[in-house]
């Protein structure tokens, strides 16, 4: 037993040795958990059969941070999550730090913007509201106009663009969970699928969502008044989360490849692609922490970002750098031998074979 000095403290002396056995003691934990990987085709099927095929479908999202322990489990993740989208009829968007500045959310929504069919999304819409008001549709196929349905249904055109956009104003307009730029950008998309008139506003609203518009008064007549920007493109994510599902579609899956922010140094020779200062990286972890800590706010979303091992052991750029993301993501009750593949925090390995993590019949 350790004597206390006579203020009834530890020496000095003490105090470095326990300081020095708990960070041992740390190191060791964080080597075990090192090790505790699943392979990219078991948490694939968890994410599958736990989140995509109910909760995520159902209106539930997550966020989940997925570290390859090798360069060739990456490929695997990124097409596994696509077919996945694809099957089970989502939105799948991709946003890779080498080529988009992930710390500035504008530019990640303009990246998301540029992947999403917008008017696939706007045709399948109109197609429900048209029928759910009453109004004969071809029985295949989106290709019909204003006159077209106008004919169908015996009613003047003119008449029938007004009732049109009484519903869309009252289904849209008036709708909640969407910011209202979105709103008002997203009618004048719906319109422009049965309206030739209001076809160019669909290009106008479709650079606008992928910040390509030069002047914003393209849009005042579309009552959208500002660009986005980091002040807005959050809402604006949300708002899009929200009107995929509207229009039809389970949700949005979305992968956000945080890999190059751990490169500190640029290579002597420039090959196009981006790299970033260790600020840009802490910005990047806050832009991820607030998507986290938004996670009640979204709609129907399963949110991968993909890292390096780096990530895990990097001091300067890893995860220990920035505590707001590590106290969410980290494992703070984990099992010794096996890993938990519905944790924040999974580890990726691309070795053959199994690593107990889930078999076949579902169980952990």
């Amino acid at each position: 037993m350790t004597e206390l000095d006579q203020k009834g403290v530890l020496p000095m002396d003490c105090e470095v040795e326990q300081w020095s056995v708990l960070r041992l003691l740390q190191q060791r934990s964080r080597a075990a958990r090192l090790e505790q990987c699943l392979r990219s085709d078991d948490w694939l099927e968890v994410m599958h059969r736990e989140y995509l095929a109910s909760f995520v479908r159902g209106g539930g999202a997550a966020v989940k941070v997925v570290v390859p322990m090798t360069e060739g489990c990456r490929p695997a993740i990124l097409t596994g999550l696509a077919s996945l989208a694809e099957e089970e009829g989502f939105v799948f968007a991709s946003v890779d730090a080498a080529s988009t500045k992930v710390h500035l959310i504008d530019k990640v929504f303009e990246k998301v913007a540029a992947q999403v069919p917008w008017r696939e999304l706007a045709s399948s819409y109109m197609r429900h509201l048209l029928a759910r008001n009453g109004l004969k549709l071809p029985e295949q196929g989106n290709d019909f106009n204003l006159a077209w349905l106008a004919a169908q249904n015996e009613q003047e055109e003119s008449l029938l663009r007004l009732e049109v956009t009484k519903w869309l104003t009252r289904d849209l307009v008036r709708a909640s969970g969407m910011c209202q730029e979105f709103r008002f950008a997203m009618v004048r998309m719906c319109m422009g699928t049965i309206d030739p008139n209001e076809q160019p506003s669909q290009d106008v609203i479709e650079e606008w969502l992928r910040g390509e518009l030069r002047l914003i008064s393209a849009l005042k007549s579309a009552l959208i008044f500002q660009k986005i920007g980091r002040h807005n493109a959050r809402h604006i994510l949300l708002s899009l989360m929200r009107w995929i599902r509207i229009a039809g579609k389970n949700g949005l899956i979305l992968t956000i490849d945080i890999s190059r922010y751990m490169v500190d140094r640029r290579p002597k020779v420039p090959n196009g692609s981006l790299y970033y200062s260790r600020p840009a990286t802490l910005e990047a972890y806050e832009v991820l922490r607030q998507l986290i800590d938004g996670t009640d706010d979204m709609e129907g979303c399963l949110m991968a970002v993909v890292a390096t091992s780096e990530f895990l052991v990097d001091g300067r750029r890893g995860l220990e750098s920035y505590d707001a993301l590590n106290s969410r993501v980290r494992d703070e009750v984990y099992d010794r031998n096996l890993p938990n593949p519905l944790s924040s925090l999974v580890r990726i390995s691309g070795e053959p074979e199994r690593l107990g993590c889930v078999d076949r019949e579902g169980s952990l």
